[in-house]
């Protein structure tokens, strides 16, 4: 069985629930930033200017609402993150024919060895009319779109 971290919480570092708060030099300037990291994540997923302390030399210390605040902003940013890689990674175009409406689908497959892309269509009662592999690179327009539903969604 593992065991969980142990929480910490000193001057200039502070872990809790799978987050670690680090006051780190700045390398821009004389001063200092905070490095947030998930547990798992080999990067940090924020590194944001910190304040000094009261003699201008030293970090100022980390407190419990400055490291909330910091997960707050570092949980959004890997959020947002998330969200346009899947957005890269997904288009949809929605095309009337027919007197019915398909969602027409490529979502992109980032296989190491063999990158590649299925293209799909879904009626407008949810069911997969047709689903094709092409290449990574297929060009995925509203015409590309039309033509392949008109067209009776043939492989393209």
């Amino acid at each position: 069985m593992g065991t969980e971290p142990t929480e910490i919480r000193e001057p200039t570092l502070w872990r809790k629930d799978g987050w670690t708060a680090r006051v780190i030099k700045n390398e821009d300037d004389d001063g200092w930033a905070v490095e947030i990291r998930k547990d798992g994540l080999p990067e940090p997923a924020l590194i944001s200017p910190w304040v000094m302390g009261r003699d201008k030399k030293n970090p100022k210390p980390f407190d419990g609402p400055a490291f909330a605040t910091f997960v707050k902003t570092a949980s959004e940013v890997l959020d947002r993150a998330a969200r346009q890689r899947d957005q890269a990674l997904k288009k949809r175009l929605s095309i009337a024919w027919g007197g019915r409406w398909f969602d027409v689908l490529l979502e992109l497959v980032p296989d190491e060895s063999e990158p590649y892309a299925e293209l799909s269509a879904v009626d407008d009662e949810g069911q997969v009319v047709a689903k094709h592999r092409v290449a990574a690179n297929f060009k995925f327009t509203r015409d590309v779109a039309n033509d392949w539903v008109r067209g009776g969604f043939e492989a393209p």
